[in-house]
């Protein structure tokens, strides 16, 4: 994924694509994984502003990262999200653990 990933500081911000699905999911997985292990990352930022659709694997994605980044509080946010990827966030309980941004 080209430039998806950018750092500034000890924050991760990860530009999410149009659709996360399956293959999206494990990329993203996969390529923030390998960050954490080089950099010494506090806060990784979830921007949805480009994302129409996410399934069950996005919601693993998330809650697989703040496991990886040590359950600590305010430790991942979500920014640009819509009311659907919003309402999926709430139905899937994933909104207890993550800070929704409404500012981008």
């Amino acid at each position: 994924m080209k430039n998806r990933f950018e750092i500034q500081g000890n924050c991760l911000t990860v530009h999410l694509p149009r659709e996360v699905d399956h293959p999206a999911a494990d990329e993203i997985r996969r390529e923030s994984d390998n960050i954490l292990r080089k950099n010494y990352i506090r806060t990784m930022v979830f921007d949805f502003s480009e994302t129409m659709f996410m399934d069950s694997s996005g919601i693993g994605m998330i809650m697989g990262r703040y496991r990886a980044m040590g359950m600590r509080g305010n430790c991942i946010r979500v920014t640009g999200v819509s009311v659907y990827i919003e309402k999926l966030l709430h139905l899937s309980g994933v909104y207890k653990f993550v800070e929704i941004c409404r500012e981008a």
